[in-house]
């Protein structure tokens, strides 16, 4: 896993580094808050480890800026401090960290916490994925009530103009721009015809960009059933 640790202390790095290293992780280290930042924005890691006092922009800054980041609400932020108080814990919280370990720390310790932030890290990409899952199938059920309502509500009005259109072209008396009139009445209630068909034969719904920042139900061959 790629984790992401700043620390201005160069024998926490050090010791940081050994654990990770034990831990099969890819480490990005960097020694003050403002480089930690700037990392993360170059390239969001799913773990970020922060010293709690970094010259500049401190480890709680960091955090905040993190949440606030498109990619922040899915990341573990584990805050280093060198105290273990009421008031340091609030901050910690309050800054948006999912958990912190007090320094000094043993490997033991350190790694402990980190397997927790694997763990939880994991657990939140399965509930994550569900989501979508469960998002997606009620998106199609919608797309499925939506089908029926257009068939009902659009076919019956749909075939009653399409007949009095073939009714009306059966006439003698018309003159050449009446039938023409009619024509376009039948092929543009066609397509009406055919789009609803199209819509209730969807097999794999899918948005495609309709106008810039708009996105329209693909109704197109490539995602209907065939004939």
């Amino acid at each position: 896993m790629r984790v992401l640790f700043a620390d201005d202390d160069v024998i926490a790095r050090t010791l940081m580094a050994a654990v990770l290293a034990d831990l099969d992780h890819d480490v990005s280290m960097e020694e003050n808050g403002e480089a930690a930042w700037e990392a993360f924005q170059r390239d969001p890691t799913p773990l970020v480890v922060l010293d709690i006092n970094m010259p500049g922009l401190d480890g709680l800054e960091v955090c905040r800026r993190i949440r606030q980041h498109e990619a922040g609400r899915d990341v573990f932020v584990l805050i280093v401090t060198a105290r273990d108080g009421r008031d340091d814990l609030a901050r910690v919280l309050e800054a948006g960290a999912d958990d912190y370990v007090t320094k000094p720390t043993s490997p033991e310790n350190l790694r402990a916490r980190l397997e927790i932030a694997k763990r939880r890290i994991a657990q939140d990409l399965v509930r994550r994925t569900a989501e979508a899952e469960l998002a997606r199938s009620r998106w199609l059920a919608g797309i499925g009530e939506t089908t029926i309502a257009l068939e009902h509500e659009i076919n019956n009005p749909l075939s009653a103009l399409l007949g009095h259109a073939e009714l009306m072209m059966m006439d003698d008396g018309l003159n050449e721009e009446q039938q023409e009139q009619l024509r376009i009445i039948q092929e543009q209630a066609a397509r009406i015809a055919q789009v609803v068909r199209r819509l209730a034969k969807l097999k794999n719904p899918q948005s495609v960009e309709y106008l810039a920042g708009a996105l329209m139900l693909d109704l197109s061959s490539r995602t209907t059933k065939s004939e």
